[in-house]
């Protein structure tokens, strides 16, 4: 157990808190090659921080900004399928924090949302060559105090909401870390003895809009149809009125 963490710390989890980097993604990148086994990355202030496809993320102080960094064996296609046990981590986290699931869904491919509105996000970054990854980062962002103004997000995006402004909840960064940490842990475990499949259930028992017509945008095309599930490849299926549409990768929008 690293200092300074609680008695119930992962065994075999690093934990690293930075006052200041540039992103915990990157540092993640440069310490990779150096560790024993998988290390949490916890930044109190970030200068460069990002979400997905480059784009800028806001994190303000008092935000959850953090990574953990792993060195998988398993195939790269296999290896992100995390992405949905670091989503039910995250949503078994907030509710531990606030002490109620009320109000908590999962978007796919990777955020959780809060009343309707976009708490914490995800993003997976790997290195390697062809099915030999030398490392794999989950980027986890959550607005724990503040969320950015509508206006700084993307048209048709779902509003930002904070933790603070919808439940009344104050929780630190490290605090939080303390309790998402052992719950990823415990869900990574399922993951390696069981498969995906219990992981699978589990997120689609969480899902937002299960059931109810949504909007896939990929970079060449979009998609309207109805919500219907999830696959053993992660892949999002939509009923749609040319067929049934299965979606590697897209923006998902209400």
């Amino acid at each position: 157990m690293k200092p300074g963490a609680r008695s119930d710390w992962p065994e075999g989890y690093g934990r690293r808190v930075l006052a200041r980097v540039d992103s915990t993604n990157a540092e993640a990148a440069r310490i990779a090659s150096h560790l024993a086994g998988p290390e949490w990355i916890l930044a109190l202030e970030q200068s460069a921080a990002r979400g997905r496809r480059g784009r800028a993320w806001a994190n303000p102080p008092g935000n959850f900004a953090a990574t953990l960094v792993m060195r998988p064996s398993e195939a790269p296609d296999r290896v992100a399928l995390r992405s949905f046990v670091a989503s039910l981590a995250l949503f078994e986290a907030v509710a531990a924090a606030t002490g109620s699931a009320a109000g908590l869904a999962l978007k796919w491919p990777n955020d959780v949302l809060l009343n309707g509105g976009k708490l914490a996000g995800i993003l997976l970054e790997s290195a390697g060559v062809g099915e030999q990854l030398s490392h794999f980062a989950i980027g986890i962002g959550v607005n724990l105090v503040a969320a950015p103004d509508v206006a700084e997000v993307e048209a048709g995006a779902l509003r930002p909401v904070s933790l603070l402004s919808e439940t009344g909840v104050a929780t630190g960064p490290e605090a939080f870390l303390d309790l998402l940490a052992p719950a990823y842990a415990r869900l990574e475990a399922q993951f390696v003895t069981y498969g995906f499949e219990p992981v699978r259930r589990a997120w689609l028992d969480r899902a937002a809009r299960l059931g109810e017509v949504i909007i896939a945008r990929t970079a060449r095309e979009s998609h309207e149809g109805r919500f219907e599930t999830v696959d053993a490849a992660g892949n999002l299926v939509l009923g749609t009125a040319r067929g049934r549409v299965t979606i590697a990768a897209a923006e998902v929008f209400f």
